[in-house]
């Protein structure tokens, strides 16, 4: 469970590092998908109380519950995961959709 827990992790911070590159390279096209790929796992972790279903899934089969206990990520970062990458992809959402908007036609 932690290894498909980490690369979905994995999948969903390589989308939110790639709207920053195609917005660099003017391929807006795909910004916008990858903005759209991680609003999606927004909405199903608002859809669940902001908790991932995996660890949901992984809480049936141990006691332990800290931050890190389903992901193969630092304590620190599993604590502050969706702080740290919800401000990144507010951020870099914002500055793709100034960019498109201050593109010369």
């Amino acid at each position: 469970m932690k290894i498909l827990h980490t690369g979905i992790w994995v999948f969903f911070v390589a989308c939110i590092l790639a709207i920053p590159l195609f917005t660099i390279l003017s391929r807006f096209d795909l910004a916008a998908l990858f903005v759209a790929i991680v609003g999606i796992e927004v909405v199903v972790l608002l859809a669940n109380g902001m908790t991932c279903p995996l660890t949901n899934v992984a809480a049936q089969y141990t006691s332990d519950r800290r931050p890190n206990f389903d992901i193969y990520l630092p304590e620190w970062l599993a604590r502050n995961n969706k702080l740290i990458f919800g401000i990144l992809y507010i951020v870099v959402t914002l500055v793709l959709l100034g960019c498109w908007l201050l593109q010369p036609s």
